[in-house]
């Protein structure tokens, strides 16, 4: 029997072309092959933040290092400061000999350095936490950069958050978009949310761009997000499969063929 039941997208197709020319954007302004190279799917689990801390500073400032390290700004002059000493501040002429980012990155000069908080409220919300850092660096990244996405400035917001899932942060991104405000009341933090400006479905397709840029099966990272947002996957890869099978955009199927 013929199965009538079709599978329905799960992006428009403005959306979905959006997300495909801004990967392609990052790819081309942010050292895309030592990125995708190097860049891992940082995970919610011990591998990736291992060590336990007891206060709320410390926490802030273990969690802002490991996500500047697996974000391969470790030569950023980027500093974490308590929100009570957040300052106004110009962004600072920085230089770089070759590669901006990962280990090979060097920093040879810099005008000044750059300061960034955090929000006590996420400290019981690691995800949320690790997503607002791995913004924050993305948007830092896009600032340096100077080169708008597709789109122009009234998209940045959105791009920052694609390239922060470029840099290994979306299953995090992914999984703190959406914030059930139900249940029993004091559960529920609103301070404590993040801000997201890309919803669930583009997270996920960009997720599962990601993946097939990386040649990697869906289940690498399935089962670390959210139960609802798994179906969300398959069909985010399949309606990337049959746009790449019909796309004559020769970066696009080179990034994303069999390697």
């Amino acid at each position: 029997m013929l199965n009538l039941v079709k599978t329905q997208p799960l992006l428009d197709e403005g959306t979905e072309a959006w997300i495909l020319d801004t990967f392609l954007w990052a790819y081309q302004e942010f050292d895309g092959d030592a990125l995708l190279n190097e860049m891992r799917f940082i995970l919610p689990n011990g591998e990736f933040f291992p060590e336990q801390v007891n206060s709320i500073e410390q926490m802030a400032s273990y969690v802002f290092t490991q996500v500047k390290g697996y974000a391969g700004m470790q030569a950023w002059p980027i500093q974490l400061v308590a929100p009570n000493q957040i300052s106004e501040q110009s962004f600072p002429l920085l230089e770089f000999s070759g590669v901006k980012r990962g280990d090979n990155a060097e920093l040879v000069s810099a005008s000044g350095s750059l300061q960034i908080s955090f929000n006590p409220n996420q400290i019981n919300q690691p995800q949320d936490l690790i997503a607002s850092f791995s913004q924050s660096l993305a948007h830092i990244n896009v600032l340096h950069n100077r080169s708008l996405p597709p789109g122009g400035q009234e998209l940045v917001p959105q791009a920052v958050d694609l390239l922060a899932c470029f840099m290994g942060f979306g299953v995090m991104m992914a999984n703190t978009a959406y914030q059930f405000r139900g249940g029993c009341g004091s559960c529920y933090n609103p301070y404590a949310n993040r801000s997201a400006t890309l919803a669930e479905p583009e997270l996920i397709y960009i997720l599962a761009l990601l993946l097939k840029a990386k040649n990697l099966p869906l289940s690498h990272i399935s089962s670390h997000l959210k139960p609802h947002l798994r179906s969300l996957l398959k069909r985010a890869n399949k309606q990337l499969e049959n746009t790449i099978s019909q796309s004559a955009n020769p970066m696009l199927i080179a990034l994303t063929e069999a390697k």
